[in-house]
Order: structure tokens, then sequence, then C-alpha cells
């Protein structure tokens, strides 16, 4: 699979800088949601690059500091989770992709954003259906997201010790149901999302 087939017929057809946009954190009962924007130099191959949820915590981490030391451009940026519950979760990662694509420094002339929707891009986007395995621009993204949510929870967890964040990232695993069970939701907990729990 090139990963940079998609990029490199767009390079072709004329578009300059290109950036791929992906999320990470539309899940989870806790925590804001992360995306990234990811602008690499035409063709660069970095050894292991993948669709984040594909990687290890290890190989994740390792990609996240030469993804940064090689990219033209990078961002990343936050939803919180007020404006998770104001305006769901959708509208919330729309908010987190156009903050994160704000933040490069750069206007590219196109975003391929991974999924199938990219309406509330405020930049010139194009939607790519399983593109964080399919192009690397948005695979560099994905562990760009990836990573900085989960460090961030990695923080909250020293702040929220009794709910496990450092080891869920904030999904819905049973240990995490069973904390806000018995110590009740912290402030970083999406109500809208605690709705299902029974």
């Amino acid at each position: 699979m090139d990963l940079w087939e998609l990029e490199n017929e767009l390079y072709e057809a004329g578009y300059g800088l290109i950036c791929g946009v992906d999320e990470a954190g539309r899940g989870p009962l806790a925590g804001p949601v992360c995306a990234a924007a990811v602008i690499l130099p035409r063709g660069l191959d970095i050894e292991g690059l993948n669709d984040s949820k594909k990687l290890s915590e290890k190989q994740r981490e390792r990609l996240y500091g030469v993804i940064c030391g090689k990219a033209l451009y990078h961002a990343a940026a936050f939803a919180t989770v007020e404006e998770i519950e104001k305006l769901n979760i959708l509208h919330a990662t729309f908010l987190a992709m156009n903050r994160a694509v704000a933040a490069l420094g750069v206007s590219p002339e196109l975003a391929l954003i991974d999924g199938n929707r990219c309406a509330e891009i405020y930049v010139p986007a194009r939607a790519v259906v399983g593109g964080d395995g399919k192009c690397a621009d948005i695979a560099a993204a994905s562990v760009l997201a990836k990573v900085t949510r989960d460090r961030y929870m990695a923080q909250q967890a020293e702040l929220y010790p009794q709910y496990g964040f450092e080891k869920h990232k904030g999904y819905g695993t049973k240990a995490h149901y069973a904390a806000i069970r018995e110590y009740g939701p912290c402030p970083i907990h999406r109500p809208s999302f605690l709705r299902k729990m029974h």
C-alpha cells in the first residue's frame, strides 16, 4: 500500500501544500477530542507509519518524535468537554480540526480529512474514508492526535487517580464504568456520554 498515492496524484494535479487531518477521542466517556494537522515533505518515507489504531503505544510514541522532527508543519488542538456537550461530538470534532489547521501557521491549499464528512472545514477539503491507512499525511496526523490526547489523559490521571485514565484514556472499559459507579463522574467526564450508562 503506497501511502503517497493520493497525495502524489493531487500534487501532480497542481496542488501546493496539502495537509492531512485526523482526530482521536470521539468515542471516550471522558476528556476532550483532539485533532492534528500535518504537512509532510512530499514523498517522505517514515518507517512504520500507519493508522494509529494499528500501532502499539510504543510505536506511536516513536513515530510522534519522527513526525514532529520531519514534518514541514504540524499542529494539534482540542475541543473541550464543555464544547462537546454544547455542540455534540461531531461538531466539536470539526472545531478541533479547524483549530489544528489554523495552528499550522500556513494555509494549506487542500486538507485531506479522515472520514466521510468535511463540510465544516474552513479550508478547501476532501474527505478520505479510511484515510489514516491510505494517506501519509493523514496517518501522521492520526499518530499526533492520538499521542497528544493520550498524554493529556495521563496528566488527568494524576488529578483524578481513581478512574485509571492512564490505562483506558477515558474509553468505556469495564474498569472505567466500575469507577464511575463507585465515585461518580469527575469534571472531565462527558455528561451526554454517561446517559447511556445502566
